[in-house]
């Protein structure tokens, strides 16, 4: 293991134009749960100045008015004001919405939940490390805090003049795999015109940065805020914005592997999103359980079929278990069929909308964050 290195990742606030696109995705998909458990849904979304195209294929009973669903979400972000590019009340919003096509869903629907096949083809990963309460990466861990308390402080008045975009990033230094300090911070605000450029740096210290991370600055900790000077055209008209384009952001940071497939804007039956979640919950069970303290699971599966085609684990040398042996236990204590995963975590409630910012893992208010097979685990690991 490398003696010392230093380790980035990023994160952006609900403003980002991805991540607009990101929530629309997921509260149109939470509006079909909430009215159809069973609703297929994959819908994709794209802004730009002024524009919200929305497209994709569901089959459902619901009915969902996916124009006005959008406008909430862009109200709720923050976009009421038409100087930012787009606002609620005024973008121009385009819906082409068609059935699931009928080859995916004879794969999918099934007669029994143990049955159900996989909504397509893919590999997922999941990860978990000790670094944190949450077992998430540390880097990762703080880029999403900030971006979260960026606009809290938006919202909240303390910082008035920012805007809904913004990013985050946070290098972190390691010395033989474990977290020692911050190397550097870099924010990205977006701001109303005619600020103090020097005033707001001071502010974003103090008001974000320092809350968030003072554990680990120190005197040498460098800060990057705003670099530019300026940043007042940002969001949709600064950038286009498409749904799944923040897959490193909605997972570990660059820790580990990702399969590709995004999650957003997807029912449950389409494994990028339920067999990621359920990497996730499995490699968090086994850090939890002390039998690793770095773990990363993938999954494989082909359309239509319940059973995945692979299932492996790394430990990257932090298990006294064979990571053979751990891949046997987890598939003895684990159903990685996509029905039961849905029904393990119970996936079929509108709660999509809450994952598409500020990462979809190391936030205990998700089922897949749940570490109830500890006991299973240690069991297991003692009969080996």
């Amino acid at each position: 293991m490398e003696e010392k290195y230093i380790f980035t990742s990023e994160s952006v606030t609900e403003g980002h134009p991805d991540k607009i696109c990101d929530q629309i995705s997921d509260a149109i998909l939470d509006k079909h749960l909430a009215q159809d458990r069973n609703a297929r849904v994959a819908v994709e979304t794209f802004t730009t100045t002024g524009l919200v195209l929305i497209a994709g294929e569901v089959t459902s009973k619901a009915r969902v008015d996916a124009e006005k669903t959008a406008r909430e979400v862009l109200k709720n972000i923050g976009y009421t004001d038409s100087s930012y590019g787009i606002d609620a009340d005024h973008a121009g919003i385009l819906v082409s919405i068609h059935d699931q096509s009928p080859d995916i869903a004879q794969g999918v629907n099934k007669s029994s939940v143990e049955e159900q096949g996989a909504g397509d083809q893919g590999l997922m990963f999941g990860y978990a490390c000790d670094e944190t309460d949450e077992f998430m990466p540390l880097p990762i861990a703080l880029a999403h805090r900030l971006a979260r308390q960026l606009s809290k402080v938006r919202k909240d008045g303390t910082l008035p003049y920012l805007r809904p975009d913004g990013k985050t990033q946070v290098a972190v230094e390691y010395d033989h795999g474990r977290p020692t300090k911050l190397k550097n911070v870099v924010i990205a605000a977006q701001h109303h015109e005619n600020i103090n450029l020097e005033e707001l740096r001071k502010n974003i210290l103090e008001k974000v940065i320092r809350p968030v991370c003072e554990k680990y600055l120190t005197p040498d900790t460098e800060f990057y805020i705003n670099m530019t000077g300026n940043f007042v055209i940002g969001g949709p008209q600064g950038d286009t914005g498409l749904t799944g384009r923040k897959i490193i952001v909605d997972t570990y940071g660059g820790s580990g592997h990702h399969g590709g497939g995004c999650f957003s804007g997807k029912d449950p039956s389409k494994v990028d999103r339920s067999g990621a979640y359920m990497a996730r919950y499995v490699a968090k069970n086994i850090v939890a359980s002390g039998l690793a303290k770095k773990c990363e699971v993938q999954i494989s599966y082909v359309i239509g079929r319940a059973e995945p085609t692979s299932v492996h684990i790394e430990t990257f040398s932090t298990s006294k278990i064979p990571n053979g042996k751990l891949a046997e236990m987890i598939k003895q204590t684990f159903d990685f069929r996509p029905g039961k995963i849905i029904e393990q975590l119970d996936l079929l409630r509108p709660i999509y909308q809450a994952t598409s910012v500020y990462g979809h893992f190391g936030r205990g208010e998700f089922s897949w964050e749940k570490t109830d097979k500890i006991n299973e685990l240690k069991k297991a690991a003692l009969a080996t």
